[in-house]
């Protein structure tokens, strides 16, 4: 469990490594988020327009750094201000691997904050996301 109250600038967090993503997941994500784009679920589909096949939803991805934010915070912070850009295409058979840097610790308001750098890496240097987070620390 993350020890929120002895976080450092600069220091960098256990990360979170989630399984190689598979076209069955794709299938599931364009059920419960409404988008159906055959790019992500149709291979024959995404070959006709010169991808080497399907590419995982963006917003995937995200869900995959809010639930390492979530997990960063525990029971000890509330997440706001979470934000992301999107990078290079997730493809299935890739595996995600979520990390943070702190890179501000403050106080506002009378509220201790931790400001995160967010990256999403499908492999060393190969960023998929990048974003930011403040924890709200009880």
């Amino acid at each position: 469990m993350l020890q929120i109250a002895t976080l450092q600038v600069g220091q960098k967090l256990e990360p979170l490594v989630k399984s190689a993503v598979t076209k069955v997941q794709l299938v599931k994500y364009a059920g419960a988020s409404g988008d159906f784009n055959p790019l992500h679920t149709d291979d024959a589909f995404a070959q006709s327009i010169g991808m080497p096949g399907v590419i995982a939803h963006g917003m995937l991805v995200m869900g995959f750094l809010g639930q390492y934010v979530m997990e960063l915070a525990g029971v000890s912070a509330t997440p706001t201000n979470f934000k992301m850009r999107f990078g290079a295409m997730t493809r299935p058979g890739d595996e995600i691997t979520c990390s943070a840097i702190v890179k501000k610790v403050y106080e506002e308001n009378e509220k201790q904050l931790v400001d995160l750098e967010l990256i999403a890496e499908k492999a060393p240097g190969k960023v998929v996301g990048s974003g930011e987070a403040t924890l709200h620390v009880f």
